[in-house]
């Protein structure tokens, strides 16, 4: 195997002008909340927003004179995508990328935007596969493998290298997998520097195919997941052995903690993740005893999260916390009852985001009728001061938006 931690030296020297060396930083909130002294390599701060330039300014720029006049092809459906269009384009050289047809539209735009020819095909990557060879037997355009490549790999091991530059001291890694490219190159050069150190991966508990694919065991993997940039049906053959080696733990986060690790990002760091990027600290959240009192290094590794699903998780994660609710409540149908609901509610400082008067699209008797009343508090004990200000007025209330944590 080329993947040597000269090599990926090498290649992080070369790529010195042509990607952003994005800082690590100390995270106060992270640390206190699982007891790991916690420091973020921001890969969501690298160019296009995810650590893929770096593997592949490194496989384009190993082309050949004639291989880059015929151009680059690669099957993404988001961060890779972006990523050998940006180099293309700064390199001059043509490149195809074939995208899932369901691919959302801003994903499309950015990039389109680099000069990328893009084609819509297939409802995932393995679909695109087939389109991906008949162009390289049409048109002998050379592909840039996502992950299963061994310059790719070498590229995104430059990550490992700048984040034990910045915090020697770092004694645990935490990096999510998808094909395996980005924690197998930080894998072997992070041991060769310091032995001792513990690489752990993270997967999405609905895609466990590297799990599965280093036990030797069926791979599993399906399902919607906010982490889909690590849902990858089949690891690389290259990238596996790589990760059976030299990664000592890998660890299975649940939607709900993705969840939550992107929100406590925004709200406790201001920091934007995409679902992939968030996985690492998910771990760390939903295991905190395997992390306690130690210096861990977690890998942002991307930030292209669609605003609007964004939003969303942000308010799931306020409903999960009793910040946000809705409440239901019976009422006769007379005046002043709305009143009074009211007065209760601001008698304890919240906030009335909403409110839903139901009479004809209930199950109720006639003289009767519903309220939904959508607040904002500060918290669980918060709400059930609310609560039982309400009942006290003489209502009965039931809890609508309560979700599971």
């Amino acid at each position: 195997m080329t993947v040597t931690p000269e090599n990926i030296r090498k290649a992080h020297q070369d790529m010195a002008k042509a990607v952003i060396r994005t800082p690590s930083v100390f995270s106060p909130a992270i640390t206190s909340l699982t007891g790991a002294e916690t420091w973020l390599k921001l890969e969501n701060q690298q160019i296009t927003s995810s650590f893929k330039p770096r593997g592949a300014f490194t496989r384009i720029s190993a082309l050949t004179p004639d291989e880059a006049k015929r151009g680059v092809i690669t099957m993404s459906a988001g961060n890779h995508a972006q990523a050998v269009a940006y180099h293309a384009h700064k390199m001059g050289i043509p490149a195809v990328i074939v995208m899932p047809s369901q691919t959302p539209f801003a994903k499309i735009n950015r990039t389109r935007a680099w000069g990328a020819e893009v084609i819509l095909e297939g409802r995932n990557l393995n679909e695109c596969e087939g389109v991906v060879q008949a162009v390289i037997a049409e048109r002998g355009m050379t592909l840039i493998h996502p992950y299963n490549d061994e310059l790719v790999m070498t590229g995104q091991g430059s990550v490992g290298i700048e984040m034990l530059e910045d915090t020697p001291e770092l004694d645990t890694l935490v990096v999510p997998i998808g094909g395996g490219g980005l924690i197998s190159g930080i894998a072997i050069i992070a041991k060769s520097i310091n032995p001792d150190i513990r690489i752990i991966g993270v997967e999405a508990e609905l895609w466990p195919t590297m799990t599965d694919m280093v036990a030797g065991a069926d791979i599993r993997g399906g399902g919607e997941t906010l982490a889909e940039g690590i849902a990858v049906k089949k690891p690389g053959d290259l990238t596996m052995p790589v990760v059976r080696d030299l990664v000592d733990e890998i660890l299975l986060v649940s939607e709900v903690m993705i969840e939550q690790a992107v929100g406590v990002l925004v709200e406790q760091q201001r920091l934007v993740s995409e679902g992939a990027g968030a996985s690492g600290v998910a771990a760390l959240l939903q295991y905190p005893e395997l992390f306690k009192g130690r210096k861990c290094g977690v890998v942002i590794c991307g930030g292209n999260i669609d605003p609007r699903l964004l939003s969303a998780v942000l308010t799931r994660n306020m409903a999960r916390d009793g910040r946000i609710a809705r409440l239901r409540i019976d009422i006769t149908d007379e005046p002043g009852m709305l009143a009074a609901i009211s007065e209760a509610i601001s008698s304890c400082k919240a906030n009335i985001i909403e409110i839903f008067h139901q009479r004809m699209f209930q199950d109720v008797p006639p003289k009767l009728a519903k309220i939904d009343a959508v607040i904002e508090t500060r918290g669980g004990d918060h709400l059930e001061e609310i609560i039982k200000a309400i009942k006290a007025k003489g209502f009965s209330v039931t809890v609508l938006s309560e979700m599971s944590k």
